[in-house]
């Protein structure tokens, strides 16, 4: 889920932009033919910033393996249920981590 994340083009930079608050993204997609939407970014929290910091580290690292330690411990506090390292189904964490970031906005 990460990975296919860290690959998404438009997710990254909104990433991008959420680092810099009162910012105004203008998000456009021709593939599903929408309106461009303008929206004002406020201050990002926790969540938003150690997503960003772990799509930073996949897109420029050297070294080949990139651990989401921090990105992990802020998803386990907006979802209790991650905490203790149980199994969970992978589109349960990429709920968890999508809807913990809109909750931020």
């Amino acid at each position: 889920v990460l990975q296919n994340l860290s690959q998404t083009p438009v997710l990254r930079e909104l990433l991008k932009e959420a680092k810099m608050p009162g910012t105004t993204v203008k998000i456009e997609s021709p593939e599903l033919c929408m309106e461009p939407q303008l929206i004002k970014l406020d201050q990002p929290g926790p969540l938003t910033l150690a997503m960003h910091q772990f799509v930073t580290e996949m897109q420029e690292t050297k070294k080949g393996v990139v651990t989401p330690k921090e990105l992990f411990a802020q998803v386990c506090k907006k979802a209790i249920r991650f905490k203790g390292y149980q199994q969970q189904d992978s589109h349960e964490l990429l709920r968890y981590l999508l809807d913990g970031m809109r909750t931020e906005e």
